[in-house]
């Protein structure tokens, strides 16, 4: 439950106000074709969680248990240095013709390979060895930030402070990565 509950938190605050929501209001506006964007938004956040959730699977036994941790706090600290990181608008996809849900399925997988949530759910499952849990968690977390930005559009980004909600988020996990460091090199 530790992994299911870490992953969807972290996940939810990683995605707020981040490129994959301002491609999401670009390919929402331009297909106006709400089921089918759901359903890439849906197929991409499961696609990406699965990924990391199993390389965090193959990593942990590698691993001791403080390398873990350590590996876990890099994670959050990773997360937490790019809410501070100006988002920039990703290409909006318009010279893709393939139909609302494969932009969006492929689009959001592409942007998301590799960001700040799928490395969340790869040191949560390094730390806690709950593949699963991990990544059902942040496939949630990163469907439930979507989800709005898709349904309101351009009245969601009016709607939050998400200026805010990333510093703060940011603040919140650079003070817990720097604790998890500081427990796996026994500073604490």
């Amino acid at each position: 439950m530790d992994a299911l509950l870490t992953a969807l938190m972290g996940c939810l605050l990683g995605e707020m106000g981040d490129k994959s929501q301002l491609l999401l209001l670009a390919l929402a506006t331009r297909f106006n074709r709400n089921r089918a964007v759901i359903a890439g938004a849906a197929v991409a956040a499961i696609a990406n969680a699965a990924i990391s959730a199993t390389a965090g699977a193959v990593i942990a036994p590698m691993l001791g248990a403080d390398a873990r941790t350590l590996f876990a706090a890099l994670a959050v600290l990773f997360l937490g240095v790019g809410l501070l990181v100006r988002v920039k608008q990703p290409d909006t996809l318009d010279g893709w013709n393939i139909g609302a849900f494969l932009t969006t399925a492929l689009g959001l997988f592409i942007l998301g390979f590799g960001d700040g949530p799928q490395f969340l759910i790869l040191g949560i499952t390094t730390r806690t060895a709950d593949p699963l849990m991990a990544g059902i968690g942040g496939a949630i977390g990163i469907f439930v930030a979507q989800l709005p930005v898709i349904l309101l559009r351009h009245q969601f980004a009016a709607a939050l402070p998400l200026r805010a909600i990333r510093i703060g988020g940011a603040i919140t996990l650079l003070l817990v990565g720097a604790v998890l460091a500081l427990t796996a090199l026994a500073l604490v």
